[in-house]
């Protein structure tokens, strides 16, 4: 009897299931129809809820790396060091003595489900477990197909990406700590580029990883300017390549990125993603060019796109992902400088709209560094410097972009029941 009531309540929650899901196709269909001839978009609101709030008085620092994993849960990586926080207002408990109740820094590797809730953390200095060294500044995270987790670093001696099991079991270091350093002068050391190295790195920004090929496209980085392919399970490198292709050149002066002058040759970076998409093309940011290239997995260059061009400083092009239908249909990326998310046309990389405002409420941004996509279509980021935090938006569906926030021009904040438009 009670395999059958399974059945019967299984039976009528996939029905439910259909319904709902047809409905919502419906909805789309039927706001597309409406709006012939208008821009249509992917929509999102923001879950003010979400995540909930950590145990142990743990916070979160600058969150410079978020993925998703293939249960549907979100992985972050944080800045957890001392230096992040002010120790006095901030990290009491964290004080010798003790000045406070609360609060202390969260491991740097955080594991949440659907709900919000946190499942584990691990990892950061002085946890070390095996023959490696975690990075003096850890910066983006990667879950691979198998669910490995992988995470680089952009401090002065990171050379190198670690990876590991999704339980925090070291897996193996690909390259080696300290590889760019070259002297010391006055106490402090000295470093230099090598984008040719073939063992080592130069702060690597992120991972991109080709499942297919069993090869991972590390983002090589914030010193080096170049893109590196390695193989997933020995760490051998296999390729590189620079700006357009070209062979790297770590000696060419770029000088001042002036917005509407020629495009650099080399990457400027840092040299921010790298996602491969489902067709087999590499998306690559070169952040302070306020450009995207796209490749092909050898290197050749197929084209580029440059985003807010006006933008100096820290550059427009952070971190990008793609919506999860198989065609891949749209590029959402994150926008730092001038803290926004903007919505891609993959096909023609036509920027639809952004959504976005500088602030710290929810669905406002405090520089908006890493974007990840979830199986549902979900957007999550995570906000560096004085952010320092996860947020997540909900999928609505396809709607026309809203009057006045065409092309790079914001929706403003996608706060729940409110209708999007400029604010």
């Amino acid at each position: 009897m009670r395999r059958n009531r399974n059945l019967l309540i299984g039976s009528s929650l996939l029905a439910l299931v259909i319904a709902c899901g047809a409905g919502q196709t419906a909805v789309d269909n039927a706001a597309q129809e409406q709006a012939a001839g208008a821009k249509m978009a992917p929509r999102f609101e923001v879950d003010p809820m979400w995540p909930k709030n950590l145990p142990n008085h743990w916070l979160m620092g600058p969150t410079i790396g978020v993925d998703v994993d293939s249960q549907n849960h979100i992985w972050v990586v944080h800045r957890n060091t001392p230096d992040q926080f002010a120790a006095r207002t901030e990290i009491g408990l964290a004080q010798d003595p003790v000045l406070s109740e609360c609060c202390q820094p969260g491991p740097p590797v955080l594991e949440f489900d659907q709900e919000g809730n946190l499942v584990q953390g691990w990892g950061g200095l002085g946890t070390e477990k095996g023959d490696y060294v975690w990075p003096a500044s850890n910066h983006g995270i990667t879950i691979d197909n198998k669910d490995n987790v992988w995470i680089g670093g952009n401090g002065g001696p990171d050379s190198h990406v670690l990876k590991f099991r999704r339980d925090g079991t070291f897996v193996m270091q690909v390259g080696k700590p300290g590889a760019r350093l070259v002297s010391e002068k006055d106490g402090k050391p000295i470093f230099e580029r090598n984008s040719h190295d073939t063992a080592g790195f130069g702060r690597v920004a992120k991972i991109g990883i080709d499942a297919a090929a069993n090869e991972a496209y590390f983002a090589d980085g914030y010193f080096n300017r170049r893109i590196a392919v390695v193989d997933m399970d020995t760490g051998e490198l296999k390729r590189m390549w620079g700006a357009y292709g070209n062979k790297p050149d770590d000696a060419l002066d770029l000088g001042r990125y002036e917005p509407g002058g020629t495009p650099a040759q080399q990457f400027r970076g840092p040299v921010h993603c790298s996602e491969i998409s489902n067709d087999g093309l590499v998306y690559v940011c070169d952040r302070m060019e306020d450009r995207v290239q796209v490749f092909n997995k050898d290197g050749t260059f197929v084209k580029e796109t440059i985003i807010a061009p006006k933008t100096l400083s820290q550059g427009s092009t952070w971190d990008i992902d793609f919506s999860p239908d198989p065609e891949q249909k749209y590029i959402y990326m994150t926008d730092g400088q001038n803290m926004k998310v903007y919505i891609i046309e993959r096909a023609t990389m036509e920027v639809l709209t952004a959504f976005g405002d500088g602030g710290r409420q929810p669905g406002m941004f405090f520089a908006p560094h890493s974007i990840a996509v979830d199986h549902d279509g979900n957007i999550y980021t995570g906000e560096t410097y004085e952010g320092s935090r996860l947020q997540k938006f909900v999928y609505k569906g396809i709607a026309p972009v809203p009057a006045g926030a065409e092309g790079i021009k914001s929706q403003g904040v996608l706060w729940p029941g409110r209708d999007s438009g400029p604010k």
